[in-house]
């Protein structure tokens, strides 16, 4: 079995590249969900399914571990989505 990252910052990489998967095979629900201002309800499979695939790889010992992954998603998913129009900006 391969060891488990307890290495915060290996943590929040895995983290983000976890989100840049599911954002890049989901364009049009992250569209969708930043334009209606309902992005964890149209994303709510993908990102379970990717905090389970981060949770299997990392340390449940590792302080904020939920706070890395959740910060991933603003990261990477929302600030990058600042171009959609939406009322929420």
């Amino acid at each position: 079995m391969a060891r488990l990252v307890d290495n915060p910052e290996l943590a929040f990489r895995l983290a983000r590249a976890i989100i840049s998967d599911v954002a890049l095979y989901n364009q049009d629900k992250v569209k969708e969900g930043i334009k209606n201002d309902n992005l964890f309800e149209v994303l709510k499979e993908e990102l379970q399914e990717g905090r389970d695939h981060f949770y299997s790889r990392v340390s449940p010992d590792l302080a904020n571990r939920d706070h890395l992954y959740e910060r991933a998603i603003v990261d990477v998913m929302v600030k990058q989505a600042g171009k959609i129009e939406s009322s929420i900006w």
